[in-house]
């Protein structure tokens, strides 16, 4: 099945729990921008693309439907969050 980036942008938007509204006024677009993204009318720019993967936690590849390994990129935290986060994924991954 293929993702589009619309889908993407939307269904990343839902899991970082944030409204069309919330994205929109984090990335400095409007509302609007947001939604016709989200409805494949339009496209956002390279800088914008940028910046939704950077909020979104996640890659441009997963974003733009080049690579299904969803990310999330953990090199600002500390070592000690990532030690967390590795075993907070560890615990995770014995539960399937």
């Amino acid at each position: 099945m293929i993702i589009r980036t619309a889908d993407r942008i939307k269904e990343l938007r839902q899991k970082n729990n944030l409204t069309q509204t919330e994205m929109a006024k984090r990335l400095y677009v409007t509302r609007s921008s947001v939604n016709a993204w989200e409805m494949a009318i339009s496209i956002p720019s390279t800088e914008k693309i940028a910046e939704i993967c950077q909020l979104l936690h996640t890659s441009a590849d997963y974003l733009l439907g080049l690579n299904e390994n969803e990310t999330i990129p953990i090199s600002r935290y500390t070592d000690e969050e990532k030690e967390i986060l590795y075993r907070l994924i560890r615990y995770f991954d014995s539960c399937h």
